[in-house]
């Protein structure tokens, strides 16, 4: 089969496409004839091994997170799923592997695509759609009546979280560039702060119940400022801190300590301004997936594709993602 390879952590000349052999089924999981991928941030931070520390892959290794298909085979004692069923998932953390003409992964990960549904609509969703979930309702515990900032809405990330925001009852303020303004109003932002003219905290005189970061840097270090008192703040964009280690990553000891001296400054600013900091490293998840085919299927969540590249031109969508300019998804079409 053919897939988009990582040879050794660097930049893009440690990728390639190449023949590989096709994935042997373990327990508990399925074979997906891979549709179309989505590709997101971690794609390229994790081949020039930024993420390294974290999740260090044997070489060479099939790149891409999450994946759009149809069932090819399923390993004894899978019920959920069988041969036909269209699906999409966020690949496990450890394995990857979604970059490729057939992909091997367990089927708790999986979700039914909903009916009328393409492919490279539901490609985009997975990643970024579980990490916006996961943050506002499980970590923010965002609630109706409350009102959420969320940084850079017209992004991945943004785009979902908007909307999710908005189906929890929230009033959401995002930042956007003038090009994105018109993509976060549609996705129903009720306050959009153009961040090349207006420093957000100038134009937050009420503080907001909670925020998400999705920039990091002075951006996160600026949000800690307009959060209420007892608030939260979580991040994908900022630095790693010890519940990061406890809650996502398996609860090493060694990564808790090392999160806890790097996350110093950040810890300390949010201190200050009396609220909780989180870093969020998002878990795959088949029943939170089918909760947001759910809504995909009610028109309430509606994936943003800016771009779709073929399989063959991987690396210019690599490099298209990492310019940072990308108004939601770029997507990889991988069979028809």
């Amino acid at each position: 089969m053919r897939a988009f390879v990582l040879t050794g952590y660097g930049g893009p000349e440690k990728t390639e496409l190449r023949d590989m052999v096709r994935p042997l089924l373990g327990a508990g999981e399925v074979l997906v004839r891979v549709h179309a991928a989505g590709l997101n941030p971690v794609d390229y931070k994790t081949r020039d091994g930024k993420l390294k520390l974290l999740l260090d892959y044997p070489m060479p290794a099939i790149m891409g997170n999450e994946l759009a298909g149809t069932v090819e085979e399923v390993e004894d004692g899978v019920t959920a799923f069988a041969p036909g069923d269209r699906v999409f998932a966020r690949v496990p953390k450890d394995a990857m592997g979604a970059l490729a003409e057939y992909a091997a992964l367990p089927a708790d990960c999986c979700a039914p695509i909903p009916d009328g549904w393409g492919f490279e609509r539901a490609a985009a969703v997975p990643l970024a759609g579980l990490t916006a979930l996961q943050a506002l309702r499980d970590e923010l515990g965002l609630r109706p009546g409350q009102r959420v900032f969320i940084s850079g809405g017209a992004g991945g990330v943004g785009t979902f979280a908007i909307q999710i925001a908005k189906w929890l009852g929230a009033e959401v303020i995002t930042t956007a560039s003038p090009r994105g303004c018109e993509l976060v109003e549609r996705m129903g932002a009720d306050r959009v702060i153009d961040y090349t003219s207006e420093h957000f905290e100038d134009v937050l005189t009420e503080k907001v119940d909670g925020a998400f970061d999705l920039i990091g840097g002075d951006t996160l270090m600026r949000t800690f400022g307009v959060v209420k008192d007892g608030g939260k703040v979580v991040s994908i964009g900022g630095t790693p801190e010890p519940t990061t280690a406890e809650k996502d990553l398996g609860g090493d000891w060694k990564l808790k300590a090392l999160f806890w001296a790097a996350s110093l400054k950040q810890r300390a600013a949010a201190r200050r301004h009396g609220v909780t900091y989180r870093y969020l490293f998002m878990h795959p998840s088949g029943a939170e997936l089918a909760e947001l085919a759910a809504l995909m299927e009610s028109g309430k969540l509606d994936p943003q594709i800016d771009r779709t590249f073929s399989l063959a031109d991987t690396k210019e969508a690599f490099a298209y993602l990492e310019k940072g300019h990308a108004k939601g998804k770029v997507v990889i079409k991988i069979a028809d």
